[in-house]
């Protein structure tokens, strides 16, 4: 496990999300393809969500916080991009900080509970990478359906 190899990938999470929304404006947050559906903010939010969720429960006593509908209920508070977006920048500087401030050998150790049960601690990294990549993809979708062209995220 490399704290330097994790930090970087997080880095490179932040760059490919963000270069994917830099062509949203504030008036694109309501947008969703069909009622239900989660909004432009709103996947923003949920995706931010996700992240501070791995990293916490990769040290939970207990493993991940399952409580799925609560999650839902945070996330769709969320209307406006300002929100969304603090939301965003705080989870991956929290994760930043967290991954900087830790002992490189906690991360070896497994995660407890159902989900990811006895994968070391750095397994999440992977997790909040496909996730994230997950969501981009959607926003990215989102953003053209809006009239936006989303930048390359690579590069």
């Amino acid at each position: 496990m490399s704290k330097e190899r994790y930090l970087g990938q997080l880095k490179a999470i932040r760059g490919y999300f963000e270069k994917t929304i830099d062509c949203l404006k504030d008036e694109d947050a309501p947008f969703a393809p069909e009622d239900g559906m989660f909004t432009i903010a709103q996947q923003i939010a949920h995706a931010a969500q996700t992240v501070e969720w791995f990293m916490e429960g990769a040290f939970l006593p207990t493993g991940f916080d399952l409580d799925f509908e609560s999650h839902e209920n945070d996330v769709r508070m969320i209307k406006e991009m300002e929100d969304a977006r603090a939301w965003w920048d705080s989870a991956l500087e929290q994760a930043e900080v967290a991954l900087v401030g830790s002992a490189e050998e906690s991360w070896n150790e497994p995660i407890r509970g159902e989900l990811m049960g006895g994968m070391p601690r750095h397994a999440i990294f992977n997790g909040i990478a496909d996730h994230t990549a997950h969501h981009r993809g959607a926003l990215a979708v989102y953003a053209r359906l809006c009239g936006r062209v989303p930048a390359m995220p690579y590069g």
